[in-house]
């Protein structure tokens, strides 16, 4: 996939969907999948922002469901055939609607086709939204298509799926409604490094995975999960995030068990997919002890697993 920041080696004529997409969950996909259909005839085009608008003004770092590499991988499964990522800044936040879907959507990305979520909106201030971007660009012979808002399908009856909402999932350690929501488990995915292996001192070795600074961690706490390694296998494991009070830590850390597996994972890439919230982080009063509840949180991540199936 064909990936830029710069409009000028943009490939045209382009078929886009607009908007952040950070997760690409069910509803991102909504908004793509018009534009998969038109590959025949233009460039399936996702057009984003970077950094996030929210990002831009705010000045605060943002983090994010799937970093750029992760994001990358998940669009080209869904065969997008290339990612402009518009940089925003002062000049870009500063186009009116008109503005901005005459310079940047038609003479820079040459676009025939336009999808967005019926809660689109761009331009200064936020002015414009998608009626006004269809009615823009209908002017100018190019068809805008608005996607309904989409909710679960199951649990609580119209609840609508936003990354927003995939975010406070996440933050309460709600993995099953957020895989629900992204239509796949959140992952965690990295190189392993190596760390203080006390693990292995109390016969539970972990891998220490080197996450994206910009990716989001959830709830601090432990969670049953499958491991994908680099050959694809998968083993049930339990992951620990957090600072390892029991043991002085000091800075959070990703730490993964592999159940009834053994070998050198030092320097190999991992992605492990989070199934359910255990328990919180906690401070033992021993090794032992810790030792104990590892052995608790291992027997009932076999379980749990075996269940899921």
């Amino acid at each position: 996939m064909w990936v830029t920041s710069s409009t000028s080696n943009v490939k045209t004529p382009t078929a886009i969907a607009l908007g952040n997409f950070d997760g690409i969950h069910l509803g991102h996909r909504q908004v793509i999948k018009p534009i998969i259909e038109l590959e025949a005839e233009y460039i399936p085009t996702l057009v984003t922002f970077t950094p996030h608008p929210q990002e831009f003004f705010t000045g605060k770092t943002r983090q994010l469901l799937t970093p750029l590499t992760e994001k990358v991988k998940r669009l080209e499964s869904l065969k997008i055939r290339q990612l402009v990522r518009l940089p925003f800044d002062s000049s870009l936040a500063s186009l009116g609607p008109q503005a901005f879907v005459e310079d940047i959507l038609v003479k820079q990305l040459n676009v025939k086709y336009i999808s967005v979520g019926q809660d689109f909106r761009f331009g200064k201030g936020r002015e414009g939204n998608a009626q006004m971007l269809r009615e823009l660009a209908n002017n100018l012979g190019i068809f805008v298509y608005i996607t309904k808002l989409k909710t679960l399908a199951s649990g609580e009856s119209g609840l609508r799926i936003s990354s927003s909402r995939i975010r406070q999932c996440l933050a309460v350690g709600n993995v099953r409604q957020a895989k629900e929501m992204l239509s796949y488990p959140y992952s965690l995915e990295g190189m392993v490094v190596r760390g203080q292996q006390v693990g292995r001192t109390i016969g539970f070795p972990t891998a220490n995975l080197q996450i994206p600074a910009d990716k989001l961690l959830p709830r601090r706490g432990v969670y049953c999960v499958r491991v994908i390694l680099a050959t694809e296998e998968v083993i049930k494991g339990v992951i620990n995030i957090g600072s390892r009070p029991t043991v002085n830590g000091q800075v959070p850390t990703v730490e993964v068990h592999l159940l009834d597996w053994s070998g050198n994972l030092y320097g190999t890439f991992l992605r492990v997919q989070l199934e359910k919230f255990l328990r919180s982080e906690q401070k033992f009063p021993s090794l032992d002890a810790l030792k104990n509840q590892i052995t608790q949180d291992c027997m009932i991540a076999r379980q749990t697993l075996s269940q899921d199936v």
